[in-house]
């Protein structure tokens, strides 16, 4: 553990931001007060997932490394080449939250070292349920919400990151050799993962990616019941414009294709979203 840390450079930034994700992350539509909270577990989130990302460091690098996160946050180790996790750490114990969603975190990442293929949809939302799902059930926690209404975040982050999926799927295979595309679908249409690496989908993966996009709609019928279920009128509002982005991002996602182009929202369809996500948050409440 020392070793990695007096190293200095644990982490291995990529670069990515807030702005790089497909929803608004501590916006103005979040209590001011807890914007620093959330601004602390995503730089935590965003290091973490570095290390796992790094197509440069071997697997039990990169699970050595995220050993080291866990250390810290369980509060084993306050060394600085893990300060990320130790100011999150700091603001659990600031305000309560159970230090589960960050370690779960970790989990699903220290997966990602050494696993590339899913074989299943159940085994891909197993992995959601644990690199995407925290993120929601955090912010519940962060709002001092209902536990029981983690079903309709859990159904919201998971249709998320299958949406992010499918929008990097070439760019996973070639970089990173990893599919998060269930095989058994891909199967069925006689496809192979090599098909990610040509210059449209092939009707294998096309089959697939319309198979995850409807299985994304399902997930979405219940995340649209999470903003009337929230006490807080801020988190409501933020939930409600992300279920109008996911559902945008799957609207484009079955019309194009992601591995011929890009696939994201331009700035006036993701401040239509916005608005409209912001009008229905306020009539519901």
């Amino acid at each position: 553990m020392s070793e990695v840390a007096a190293k200095m450079d644990v982490e291995t930034p990529s670069g990515k931001g807030a702005g790089d994700e497909n929803f608004p992350v501590g916006s103005f539509l979040l209590p001011p007060a807890l914007r620093p909270h959330v601004a602390v577990f995503y730089a935590y989130a965003r290091a973490i997932d570095d290390v796992a990302d790094n197509p440069d460091l071997a697997p039990d690098d990169k699970i050595a490394r995220l050993d080291g996160f866990a250390a810290a946050i369980r509060g084993e180790t306050a060394e600085a080449g893990f300060s990320k996790a130790v100011r999150m750490r700091a603001s659990l114990r600031a305000t309560g939250i159970t230090e589960k969603h960050c370690l779960d975190l970790i989990s699903a990442f220290k997966q990602d070292a050494v696993k590339t293929r899913y074989a299943t949809w159940a085994e891909l939302m197993d992995y959601c349920d644990r690199s995407a799902s925290p993120v929601g059930r955090y912010l519940l926690d962060l709002h001092g919400e209902n536990t029981a209404d983690y079903r309709w975040s859990d159904a919201l982050c998971n249709a998320l990151q299958v949406i992010n999926h499918l929008q990097d799927c070439q760019d996973d295979y070639r970089t990173m050799d990893r599919v998060y595309l269930p095989l058994d679908w891909l199967g069925e249409k006689g496809g192979d993962v090599a098909d990610l690496d040509g210059p449209k989908s092939s009707p294998a993966i096309r089959h697939v990616i319309d198979r995850c996009l409807l299985g994304c709609r399902d997930l979405m019928a219940g995340a649209r019941q999470l903003p009337g279920h929230l006490k807080s009128r801020r988190l409501a509002a933020e939930s409600a414009v992300i279920c109008k982005i996911a559902d945008r991002l799957i609207e484009k996602l079955s019309n194009r294709d992601p591995v011929a182009e890009r696939v994201e929202l331009t700035k006036p369809q993701f401040l239509l979203c916005g608005l409209t996500g912001l009008w229905a948050a306020l009539r519901r409440h």
